[in-house]
C-alpha cells in the first residue's frame, strides 16, 4: 500500500475491531471467475490468482468463485491450462474460504446436456478436488435439469445453491410470463429439491432496484433457504438493486474486487463495505486489506489483460441491454461474429431480429447456453436468410432446443420455426416431453474408448467427454504429443512493457526507419489477419505460419494506415472468436493450383469462421444434394453444412480442430 493510501485510512480513522452487526451480510467474491469471464474473455490465468489468494482468504468472504461457467472450456482451448489443476492449485491457498462453482445444471460446463453418467462423474470429481459450493442452473429455468445432479452433491456434502435465472419480457417485473408469482414458485421447486440457498441471477443487469426489493422480499416470506443476489452492472443498475436487496433482507451478494469490477462485470465490493460501515448489515471485511489485494491486481495483474479489455467505450454502462437484454459476454461474441464475417455494418439488424429470434423459440432466458443459441441463430437469420425463407441455416443446438434436449421453454416455441428445424432431424421429428437425459445414451465408456491411453485418469476422461475435439488436443499437448502453441502461454509484465514500446514507436513512425522493407518475408496466402484494440488504438496484426515475423499495421486517426514491418519482438495477442490453430499444411501439389470451379468440382464453403468439428463424409463417398458434409463450429455453436449438388467426395482439405477463414473451400464435390 502507498503512502498516501495509508494516510487517507489514517484520517478515516477507520475500525477493524468494530463489533460484529446483528445481521451481518455475506459477500461471496466472484472475482475469479466471473470478473475476468465477464471482462476479459475468460483469460484469468492461474498463475495471477495466486499473488492475492492468501490475502482473499482472510477477508472472510462467505464462499469464493473459482470456477465453473466458461472457465472449464476456456482453459484447456486458449490458455492451455488443466482446469481441474487450477482448483487443487488454488486449494493450497485458500484455507479458511469455501470454494464455489457455476454449474449449468445437466450442462455441466458445457453447451448441451450431457448424459447422466458423465454429470454423475463430473459432481463427485468436482468436489473430490476441492469444490464445496454448486450455484446450479438451468438456461431454462427447467428443475428437471437438476434430478441428476442434486443427489450427487447432497451425497457428497456439498452446498446446493439452486438458482433462479431472472429475465424480463417487459421493462419491469411482470408481464404475462416472468412475474412475480414465476419465481416465487420457483423458489419453492428449489426449496422442494433440498436448496441449501437460493440465487436470484441476473445475468444481464435487468433487476430494477425497486423490483429488487419486492422479489427479495417476496422470496424471504415465502422460503426458508438464504436468498443471494447476483446482478451484474451492464445497464449501472446493480448496486442501487443490492442496496434495495439488502434492506429488503437479502442474506448474501454477489461482488468483485473494484480492478474486477464494473461495466459487463458487476459492483464492486469495497463501496459496499463502507457504506454498511457502522449498521446492522456490516459486513466486517478491512477495508485496509482489500486495498492491498487491489494494489496488487492493479500493478501486477491487470496489466498483463488490458489488450483485452473494451476501451473503445467512453462509458461503462451499456444502457441498451435493457432494451435488447443481451448479456455483456454475448453482446461481445455477436461483435467478433460479425467482424469475422466482414458483416458488422449488420449489428443493428442482428439486435432488432433478436427479439423475435427469442420469442420463436419460447421467451427464453439469455444464458448460456441459450444466450449463445438465440445469438448466433440471429446472426445466421440475418446472413443468410431471404424474404422468402427465415432459418436458411437452424444451428445444430436450435434443433435440439426445438427438440426438447435442452428442456420445457416458458412458453411454447413457434410451430412453424420448430417444424422447419425437425425436418430431417436424426432424432426424430416429434419433440419429447420427458426429462431431456432420458434420451441420452451413456456416454463415459464410448469416450473411453475413443481417447484409449492418453486420458490417464478420471479427469482426463471427463475433459474430453465434454470437448473432444479440444479437449483431445490439449491432452496432446498436456502430455507432450503435440506442442503448446505460443498463442497459449503466458505473458509477462516485461512483455507488457515491450509491447507498450513497440506501440509507442508504431505511433511515433520510428519502426520505418529501422526496419528495412527487403526483410519483410513475402507474406504466404496461409496468412491470417487479426484485429486488435489497444487502449483505444487499432492495429490490423498479419500472422503467417512460414515463420516470417507479424506484420502490423497502425490505423492513425486521421490518416489512412501505412504497412510497416515490426522486429522479433511480442506483438498484442487477440482474443480471437475461435483458438488460434495453426494455418493449414500446404495441400498436394495438384490441389496448390486448383483448376476453375466449372472443371475442379464444387466447393463446400465455409460461410462463416470457425473449426471444423467433424466430416459427415470421406473423400471417395457418394454425397446427395442437402446431405451433412461437414460441420464446423462457431462462437460453441455447430452448424451442418449440407451439399450444394449431389456427386461424389473429391477432396477433404481439413481436419477436426482445424480453424478456417471464412470462404474457405473445406471440400469438393464432382
Amino acid at each position: 500500500m502507498t503512502e498516501h493510501t495509508q494516510v487517507k485510512m489514517a484520517e478515516m480513522k477507520y475500525d477493524k475491531d468494530r463489533p460484529k452487526a446483528k445481521h451481518e451480510l455475506k459477500v461471496e467474491d466472484i472475482s475469479l471467475r466471473d470478473g475476468h469471464q465477464s471482462l476479459f474473455a475468460t483469460r484469468g490465468r492461474t498463475e495471477d490468482m495466486i499473488p492475492v489468494a492468501e490475502r482473499m482468504d482472510e477477508i472472510g468472504f462467505w464462499a469464493v468463485e473459482v470456477w465453473g461457467g466458461a472457465t472449464f472450456d476456456a482453459m484447456h482451448r486458449f490458455l492451455g491450462e488443466d482446469p481441474w489443476e487450477r482448483l487443487r492449485t488454488l486449494k493450497r491457498y485458500f484455507k479458511k474460504t469455501p470454494f464455489s462453482m457455476l454449474l449449468r445444471g445437466q450442462n455441466l460446463v458445457g453447451y448441451r446436456n450431457y448424459a447422466d453418467d458423465v454429470a454423475k462423474l463430473f459432481v463427485k470429481k468436482t468436489v473430490d478436488n476441492g469444490m464445496e459450493v454448486f450455484r446450479t442452473f438451468d438456461a431454462l429455468n427447467d428443475y428437471r435439469n437438476f434430478e441428476t445432479v442434486v443427489p450427487v452433491i447432497k451425497e457428497c456434502g456439498a452446498h446446493f445453491q439452486g438458482c433462479i435465472c431472472y429475465t424480463l419480457t417487459e421493462p419491469r417485473i411482470g408481464g404475462d410470463v416472468y412475474t412475480l408469482e414465476y419465481y416465487i414458485q420457483k423458489a419453492k421447486d428449489l426449496e422442494a429439491m433440498g436448496a441449501d440457498s437460493i440465487c436470484v441471477k441476473d445475468m444481464a443487469g435487468l433487476l430494477a432496484p425497486y423490483d429488487a426489493y419486492k422479489l427479495i422480499k417476496a422470496l424471504k416470506d415465502n422460503v426458508k433457504p438464504l436468498i443471494h443476489l447476483h446482478s451484474h452492472f451492464t445497464s449501472g443498475m446493480s448496486p442501487m438493486s443490492h442496496f434495495k436487496a439488502i434492506e429488503a433482507g437479502v442474506d448474501i451478494i454477489d461482488t468483485c474486487l473494484t480492478p474486477y469490477a464494473y461495466r459487463t462485470s458487476h459492483a464492486a465490493l469495497e463501496p459496499f463495505v463502507m457504506s454498511l460501515l457502522g449498521t446492522n448489515r456490516d459486513t466486517g471485511f478491512d477495508i485496509n486489506a482489500l486495498a492491498d489485494i487491489n494494489e496488487i491486481l492493479e500493478k501486477q495483474i491487470m496489466p498483463k489483460y488490458k489488450h483485452l479489455l473494451d476501451n473503445t467505450k467512453v462509458s461503462g454502462i451499456d444502457i441498451n441491454v435493457l432494451l435488447h437484454q443481451t448479456p455483456g459476454g454475448m453482446l461481445s461474441n455477436l461483435v467478433n461474429q460479425l467482424r469475422d464475417m466482414d458483416a458488422l455494418d449488420k449489428m443493428d439488424d442482428v439486435l432488432k431480429e433478436l427479439p423475435r429470434v427469442r420469442k420463436e423459440l419460447g421467451q427464453i432466458p439469455l444464458v448460456t447456453p441459450t444466450s449463445q443459441i438465440v445469438g448466433i441463430q440471429t446472426v445466421n437469420n440475418v446472413l443468410f436468410d431471404t424474404p422468402e425463407e427465415r432459418y436458411k441455416m437452424v444451428t445444430a443446438q436450435v434443433k435440439d432446443l426445438c427438440y426438447g434436449l435442452y428442456g420445457k421453454t416458458s412458453v411454447p416455441i413457434d410451430p412453424e420455426v420448430q417444424k422447419k428445424a425437425l425436418k430431417g432431424y436424426e432424432r426424430g421429428e416429434k419433440p419429447i416431453t420427458c426429462r431431456p437425459a432420458q434420451v441420452l445414451e451413456p456416454e463415459l465408456e464410448k469416450a473411453k474408448q475413443e481417447i484409449g491411453d492418453l486420458a490417464v485418469d478420471d479427469e482426463d476422461l471427463i475433459l474430453y467427454a465434454l470437448f473432444p475435439v479440444t479437449g483431445k488436443k490439449f491432452l496432446m499437448q498436456k502430455y507432450g504429443k503435440e506442442q503448446v502453441p505460443e498463442s497459449l502461454k503466458p505473458i509477462t509484465l516485461e512483455d507488457v512493457a515491450k509491447q507498450d514500446a513497440l506501440i509507442e514507436k508504431a505511433k511515433k513512425g520510428e519502426l520505418v526507419e529501422k526496419t528495412r522493407l527487403e526483410d519483410i518475408p513475402e507474406k504466404s496466402e496461409y496468412a491470417r489477419t487479426f484485429n486488435v484494440f489497444v487502449e483505444g488504438d487499432y492495429f490490423e496484426v498479419g500472422v503467417d505460419e512460414v515463420g516470417g515475423a507479424p506484420v502490423i499495421t497502425y490505423a492513425a486517426p486521421a490518416a489512412a494506415p501505412a504497412p510497416v514491418a515490426a522486429p522479433a519482438a511480442p506483438v498484442v495477442q487477440a482474443a480471437p472468436a475461435q483458438p488460434a490453430a495453426p494455418a493449414p499444411k500446404p495441400a498436394p501439389a495438384a490441389k496448390e493450383t486448383p483448376a476453375p470451379a466449372e472443371s475442379a468440382g464444387t466447393p463446400v464453403k465455409a460461410p462463416m469462421p470457425g473449426m471444423v468439428i467433424k466430416y459427415e463424409k470421406n473423400e471417395g463417398d457418394a454425397v446427395n444434394e442437402g446431405e451433412t458434409v461437414v460441420v464446423i463450429e462457431a462462437m460453441k455453436m455447430e452448424n451442418a453444412l449440407p451439399a450444394p449438388t449431389s456427386g461424389v467426395i473429391k477432396s477433404i482439405n481439413y481436419k477436426s480442430g482445424d480453424s478456417v477463414a471464412k470462404g474457405e473451400v473445406l471440400a469438393v464435390i464432382e
